[in-house]
């Protein structure tokens, strides 16, 4: 890559400023998410208060996207995980566990994505986010989602 004039190399404050990243028409923004609530909430970082990683530059790129001109910004898991006793558990969630470090607020979350299709939630109002969330959840625990839901009130 030395003396390549075709790759040009910046540190992660110019690559990862928002701005910069709004600069350009249709960016897309990838991250991971480690859990979901019905709200759209995430947590890419830890799961409740045990932390697993940095946060990076999600954020940034979120909200870079948010500027960009037909920019878009995907959080993607898998719909669910095994416990160490072979139990499986929806990483879509009614509500995050207490004490949560919340990454990204519902407020900021474009779309979400699992193995199971894409939730568009950006201008969405709770029912409809729930909705849209439950939808692509594992086909195991959309009832239990759905009457979670129902309980708080989140669905019509």
């Amino acid at each position: 890559m030395a003396e390549n004039p075709l790759v040009e190399m910046y540190d992660s404050e110019f690559v990862n400023d928002p701005y910069n990243i709004g600069l350009n028409d249709n960016a897309i923004s990838i991250n991971s998410t480690l859990e979901v609530d019905l709200t759209g909430q995430c947590c890419s970082d830890a799961i409740g208060n045990k932390q697993y990683s940095g946060a990076g530059g999600q954020m940034d790129f979120i909200e870079g996207t948010w500027r960009s001109k037909g920019g878009m910004a995907f959080l993607a898991l898998y719909s669910t995980y095994e416990t160490k006793d072979g139990e499986l558990k929806s990483r879509i969630v009614p509500t995050l566990r207490e004490n949560s470090m919340i990454t990204t607020t519902r407020n900021d979350v474009q779309y979400i994505v699992t193995e199971y299709g894409v939730a568009w939630l950006k201008g969405f109002n709770l029912d409809q986010r729930a909705k849209a969330l439950i939808k692509i959840a594992h086909p195991d625990f959309r009832d239990q989602l759905e009457f979670e839901a129902r309980q708080l009130r989140y669905l019509r």
